[in-house]
């Protein structure tokens, strides 16, 4: 996914830039939307999981602390490693869809 809407960044980047014609500017803005749409999805499917995922690392780590277990060490250590890029990931797709919403206001600017 990250590929993938660095690809349109780069994209709608290079489009925001160019002089457009009122027909291209529409077309360009409904395209625009519907990749926007799909990278909100996205973006809802791994707000939700990061946060359970989270979740589930701050539940661990508190039975961490009130039964002293390997077991639960190995899981909060694993749980920690994985919480990471998943993180990172968010933070991608987050950055990336306000910055689709610029160019789509640049573009639509341009009408």
């Amino acid at each position: 996914m990250e590929k993938r809407l660095k690809h349109y960044l780069e994209f709608y980047k290079n489009l925001s830039q160019k002089n457009l014609s009122p027909e291209e500017v529409e077309s360009i803005s409904k395209e625009m939307l519907i990749q926007i749409g799909f990278f909100q999805h996205e973006r809802l499917i791994h707000l939700i999981v990061t946060v359970l995922f989270a979740i589930l690392t701050v539940m661990t780590l508190f039975a961490c602390l009130l039964i002293i277990q390997p077991v639960l060490f190995a899981l909060e250590l694993l749980l920690l490693v994985l919480l990471v890029p998943y993180i990172r990931h968010y933070y991608i797709l987050e950055n990336g869809t306000q910055q689709l919403y610029e160019y789509y206001d640049e573009i639509r600017a341009k009408k």
